[in-house]
């Protein structure tokens, strides 16, 4: 009983005031995976108590606006857009074209050619006037940032719209960035998360922080409240973030298998297979690290000798060949994203899923 009475007023000292302010009634955020979150899941997230996310960081400003406007239509509660901070790519035409040629039997093995040339299919946040714009006037209560930091005055602007600022961060340097920032939430992603690393820099050395690792780094040497995420999949999982005294806990692979998500049925069929418990880490479908399922286009970033192109010139031709394959009946090229704590996903919707969580949250702090 007293370790129970210890846990309850350690979250209750997690629900600070940011939750409350945004009205989330649950410590559990849907990570904005890009690939799988959508609209409809995120509103569901919402009206369930937890706080729902959509990702942008692969739309233009006028996609992101029907999408924000889609989530506002479906739920009155707080929800969290999420944009991409990535260096503004510069091709390289030599090394796209090694690349390219790389591919080229992948290609041909479905009776096509690859691309002749590449193109940043993306543009960063840091250089897209209009997607700041869309953000100013929509104000989603939350704006959270992948792969870097925002300029001062975009962070400035989108703080005077009320918008609640969010960063990710894979080490401490990166979370004490995010601090001097001003950034109001920072969330701790360990190597075990699922899709792409949120590094800064990826042409620095990773440290590859675990979860608990880099949870527990941040919470101590960090004053801004702290957002657990990678591997979590359950009220266990939810349950041991906070006591490692993140004030809640992101959850993007447990949502893939939902109806509401936007993972295709080779995604989905996957996650359910015995791929789940072979997740790997590889630059082969965009450029930068990512983790994703145990599938085709994994296997043969293992086997080129050549380095892919910077992000976001190597997810064109990741795009590309995906679309061959798909048209054939070959499924294994995709994003497929997925963390470590794959096998242990269900195929719940939404709020159902919050619901099943919630419940597994409570059983775990009365243990």
């Amino acid at each position: 009983m007293a370790l129970a009475a210890a846990n309850a007023r350690g979250v209750t000292r997690a629900m600070t005031d940011l939750l409350q302010r945004l009205g989330v009634e649950v410590p559990i955020i849907q990570a904005p995976m890009a690939g799988t979150s959508t609209p409809e899941m995120a509103a569901a997230v919402c009206n369930a108590g937890a706080l729902g996310s959509i990702a942008v960081g692969a739309a233009n400003s006028e996609s992101a606006r029907a999408a924000i406007e889609a989530v506002a239509a479906a739920t009155n509660r707080a929800f969290n857009v999420n944009v991409f901070c990535h260096a503004p790519a510069c091709g390289d035409p030599e090394r796209e074209q090694a690349w390219l040629a790389a591919l080229s039997p992948a290609f041909e093995a479905f009776e096509a050619r690859p691309p002749a040339s590449l193109r940043p299919i993306y543009k960063s946040f840091l250089e897209d006037a209009a997607m700041l714009r869309t953000l100013l006037e929509t104000r989603p209560a939350v704006v959270s940032f992948h792969f870097g930091l925002p300029g001062e005055e975009a962070a400035a602007a989108l703080r005077e719209a009320g918008c609640v600022l969010v960063a990710t961060a894979t080490n401490l340097a990166e979370g004490r960035a995010a601090q001097r920032a001003g950034m109001d939430a920072i969330v701790a992603q360990g190597f075990e998360a699922g899709g792409h690393r949120g590094l800064f820099d990826p042409g620095a050395p990773d440290d590859r922080l675990g979860t608990l690792a880099l949870t527990r780094l941040l919470v101590r040497e960090l004053d801004a409240p702290v957002v657990c995420a990678g591997g979590v999949m359950d009220g266990s999982g939810i349950a041991a973030a906070l006591a490692l005294g993140a004030v809640a806990a992101q959850l993007g692979t447990a949502f893939v298998g939902c109806p509401e998500s936007s993972a295709d049925a080779a995604h989905r069929a996957a996650l359910f297979g015995p791929a789940a418990a072979h997740t790997v880490m590889t630059t082969a479908i965009s450029g930068r690290p990512a983790r994703c399922l145990s599938n085709r286009i994994a296997a043969l970033g293992e086997i080129l000798d050549v380095q892919p192109p910077d992000y976001p010139f190597a997810y064109d031709a990741g795009k590309a060949l995906n679309a061959v394959a798909k048209a054939h009946g070959e499924g294994g090229y995709g994003a497929q994203w997925a963390g470590q704590g794959a096998p242990l996903a269900r195929a719940l919707p939404a709020a159902d899923l919050i619901r099943v969580l919630k419940s597994e949250l409570r059983y775990a702090m009365e243990l």
